[in-house]
C-alpha cells in the first residue's frame, strides 16, 4: 500500500467495530441486521470526518501564529 490514511477514516475499521458491537449486542439479545450495520458504519464514518473538520478549524482559530 502506498497511500496512507488515518485509522478513523477507514471504512473497514469502522465496519469491524460495528460488527463487533453487533456481535456483543447479540449476547444480550440485541439484534442488528446487516443493513443496519452498514447504516451505523456510514454514520460513524461521517461523524468522524465532521469531528476531524471541527478540530482542524478549532486548531486554526486557536493557533498563536498567523498563516503567510
Amino acid at each position: 500500500m502506498i497511500d496512507q490514511k488515518e485509522w478513523y477514516r477507514s471504512r473497514t475499521v469502522w465496519g469491524g467495530l460495528v460488527a463487533l458491537g453487533a456481535a456483543l449486542g447479540g449476547l444480550w439479545g440485541l439484534e442488528v441486521s446487516a443493513p443496519m450495520q452498514e447504516t451505523i458504519t456510514t454514520t460513524l464514518l461521517d461523524m468522524a470526518a465532521a469531528i476531524g473538520a471541527l478540530v482542524a478549524i478549532y486548531g486554526r482559530l486557536a493557533a498563536d501564529k498567523t498563516l503567510k
